[in-house]
């Protein structure tokens, strides 16, 4: 199918991944990118309404339900929107004979793995976030249609609600941070998981007629390297220009208890994506760096 005759649906345009997917994926076909007035996904009728309305070839799927503390509390809209959502998209693309692309989360490993984890690796999610991304997986792969699940970690970028926007918030407030330093995961910028989905996509559009039989399946994809939340926010300010830096103390997570468990090891390796696509995320500090230009 040629450029002009794809027709791609986006959800979750005003999200941190959808804004950059939104102009990341032009070229790629027709895009209608929606928002959660024209898509919401806690209503599962007007997802498939819409879905049958626009007729898609590929759905791209980046709106979530990210609250994670407050899922721990509104565990029927977390599963909705990111358990029973996604499966209806999938339904549908199969429908259809569409492709449906998702993100999900470092959330769904319990994070005692010693070492990256593989996309292979046992699941075990600790919150009702992760629980809730892992039934959106395993509901895609039940629908059997051609799909690409994402899983990424520690998400920022210039828009939203995220760690790096929180940080400058608080550091031009504050003399001190106290931030957690034994959990430990890769800083991943939004405009990086745009870019790299845009490229897989591209070869998906090029490669030959089995490419999405053959290539479908789960793939981490993050920023290369780690760090732990203390050193994302050390650099952060090291990068900041703030006139006066606030000074960053490292806490134990057990020093700041929050009403979802977060894993200690956030870690997922990305040769999967890489030997299959040949695509190498930048490592965090890099990409970090250039959206901190772009501000």
């Amino acid at each position: 199918m040629s450029a002009d005759q794809r027709t791609i649906l986006l959800t979750g345009v005003n999200g941190q991944v959808g804004f950059e997917l939104a102009r990341g994926l032009q070229g790629l076909g027709k895009v209608v990118a929606l928002d959660r007035a024209g898509l919401d996904l806690s209503d599962l009728g007007q997802v498939r309404r819409v879905v049958r309305d626009v007729k898609p070839s590929l759905i791209v799927n980046p709106a979530a339900y990210t609250a994670v503390d407050k899922a721990e509390s509104d565990v029927g809209a977390a599963m909705r929107i990111n358990g029973e959502a996604p499966g209806v998209l999938a339904e549908e693309a199969k429908r259809l004979g569409a492709a449906l692309v998702h993100y999900s989360t470092d959330y769904v490993f319990d994070g005692t793995k010693d070492g990256a984890y593989v996309e292979d690796d046992a699941v075990n999610p600790q919150n009702v976030y992760g629980r809730s991304k892992l039934a959106g997986e395993q509901a895609i792969v039940a629908s059997g249609c051609d799909h690409l699940i994402f899983r990424t970690s520690w998400v920022y970028g210039t828009r939203g609600k995220n760690f790096l926007l929180t940080m400058l918030k608080l550091g031009a407030e504050r003399d001190e941070l106290s931030v957690v330093a034994d959990q430990i995961g890769a800083p991943t910028w939004s405009k990086t998981i745009a870019a790299l989905t845009a490229n897989v996509l591209a070869q998906s559009v090029t490669g030959p007629r089995k490419w999405w039989p053959k290539n479908s399946g789960a793939y981490h994809l993050t920023a290369s390297g780690s760090t732990s939340w203390h050193g994302f926010a050390q650099e952060i300010f090291d990068l900041s220009g703030l006139a006066k830096m606030p000074a960053v103390k490292p806490i134990p997570a057990s020093a700041y208890p929050t009403p979802a468990a977060r894993p200690a090891n956030s870690c997922m390796s990305n040769e999967k994506l890489i030997a299959t696509f040949g695509l190498r995320a930048p490592d965090w500090r890099e990409a970090l760096q250039l959206c901190m230009t772009a501000r």
